[in-house]
């Protein structure tokens, strides 16, 4: 998230508060789909980043429409009364007018010379094409929801990881990116991956996943088409996360229409929040960009040292520069109203690697074990055919593999996956066999404090080291780094 959007919406925070409260969620309903083209970055295929985000927009209600009829109440959390059906619909359809509103009205651009400051993506497509493409997504979307849920369900789940695999898969990305540059007439050898820049699919398509699974379930929460398109794209979490869930964000969303507006402590707290952000983003990672980890810079080191350098200084950037920004989402959620979780708890200071994971990206961890993890250790238990130990090992490596392939489908990234995997489990094992040994050191206080400074030291080390991978493009990159590093023979 660019300074002047934190500006920005920090800002429009004081209006908002100013609003009368019924108005308040219809505001963040609003702001959020605006803000969905706005943080779009632009790209250099005609139209795309406004299809992206129109995409984004049809993809949400679609998902709405799915999952929409799960027999659960429709509750206001404050009074706890049902809200009748013809109200429901009614809001619905509003809420659909006005998201159609907002596609339209951000094509006006085209035909009026806007200062270039308010133009919130680049030349829009004419408004003729907008309006079939609407229409065409209104008739599949609701042909679709007439499907059987047994079926419409793991459809759309597969449509949604299919195109995660497709953009988080660089070869696959560039190839749809040169078949749309030769639509618009340009140059498909010249096409790349950063050409479809789909800013916060990543994160969009985790909450589309974890509201179609709970509708399988029968968990999710009856959420109006005004508040699960809030909760899916909202603003603030849009492009860094964290992952919330539908049912711990939905309260906080309804709360905001009888929360006080001029509320000292709650805007303190987001200001705060959002300066302790910006520090550790604009000013920490930022300047520890200087010890940047990459192919190139571990070429360019001249011994063992330099390589340990970069090292620390990636790790310790990539924590800043992560969870400043989500220190800044989390700010601007409080002046808005809404508390999103936490997603780092000092993770460099825990003494084994699983409370390592318990407190980096936590929400995703969470839902990776939640929608990946617990489910197939069912399975693998149901069928009895494997040791606990082995249900372990192989639990770890498939929701850890999914952790690294989320940030690519790259070889390295699911070696840095393998190697937390083999972690947790080497943790598991020895937990397991030292337990009452570790227990007796509570008696020890000295001694209990001498250990967890060396898990500490060691679990730091294994996650720091575990970077390279995640860092490196290449296998025998960061095989050299290895053994460059440790004074062996890296040529």
């Amino acid at each position: 998230m660019e300074l002047i959007y934190i500006l920005i919406f920090s800002l429009l925070a004081l209006p908002y508060a100013a609003l009368p409260g019924r108005a308040r969620g219809w505001t963040l309903f609003i702001a959020s789909a605006i803000a969905l083209y706005a943080l779009q970055p632009t790209l250099d295929i005609r139209w795309l980043d406004f299809s992206l985000s129109t995409i984004m927009l049809v993809i949400t209600v679609i998902c709405w429409w799915l999952t929409r009829s799960n027999g659960a109440v429709d509750e206001h959390p404050q009074t706890s009364q049902a809200a009748p059906p013809q109200r429901r619909l009614s809001e619905n359809l509003i809420a659909l007018f006005i998201l159609i509103a907002v596609v339209l009205i951000l094509t006006i651009p085209r035909y009026i010379d806007f200062p270039s400051a308010l133009e919130l993506t680049s030349r829009p497509p004419p408004i003729e094409l907008v309006i079939i493409g609407i229409a065409l997504a209104l008739l599949v979307g609701g042909g679709f929801g007439r499907v059987p849920v047994r079926l419409s369900l793991p459809v759309m789940l597969l449509v949604i990881i299919g195109a995660l695999i497709v953009l988080k898969t660089e070869p696959l990305t560039t190839a749809l990116a040169g078949v749309l540059r030769t639509q618009v007439g340009l140059q498909s050898s010249l096409a790349k991956a950063a050409d479809i820049g789909w800013l916060g699919f990543s994160y969009v398509a985790f909450r589309l996943i974890h509201t179609l699974r709970d509708r399988q379930l029968g968990i999710l929460p009856a959420l109006t088409l005004r508040d699960y398109v809030t909760y899916v794209i909202f603003f603030p979490a849009l492009a860094s996360g964290p992952i919330d869930r539908a049912d711990r964000f939905a309260p906080d969303l309804h709360s905001v229409e009888t929360m006080r507006g001029a509320d000292a402590q709650r805007f303190m707290d987001g200001v705060t929040r959002i300066v302790i952000g910006m520090v550790k983003k604009f000013v920490i990672a930022d300047s520890l960009a200087v010890f940047t980890l990459s192919a190139v810079t571990v070429e360019q080191a001249q011994h063992s040292g330099a390589l340990w350098l970069l090292l620390y200084g990636y790790a310790f950037r990539l924590f800043f520069d992560f969870s400043g920004y989500t220190d800044i989402a989390i700010g601007i959620g409080l002046l808005f109203g809404i508390r999103l979780p936490e997603n780092f708890d000092r993770p460099y200071a825990k003494s084994n690697i699983t409370a390592f994971w318990n407190s980096w990206h936590m929400t995703l961890s969470a839902w990776v074990r939640t929608y990946v993890y617990s489910p197939l250790s069912r399975r693998l238990i149901k069928g009895k055919r494997l040791s606990n130990n082995m249900i372990i090992l192989i639990c770890n490596i498939v929701t850890m593999s999914v952790i690294g392939l989320w940030h690519g489908v790259t070889l390295t990234f699911f070696i840095w996956g393998l190697w937390h995997a083999i972690g947790l489990w080497i943790h598991k094992n020895w937990s397991d066999r030292t337990r009452k040994w570790y227990r007796s050191l509570k008696t020890q206080p000295t001694r209990l404090r001498a250990w967890n400074i060396v898990g500490t030291l060691i679990t730091f080390h294994f996650v720091v080291l575990g970077w390279v991978w995640f860092a490196l493009p290449d296998v025998n990159i960061a095989i050299r780094m290895f053994a460059r590093m440790f004074g062996l023979n890296g040529t």
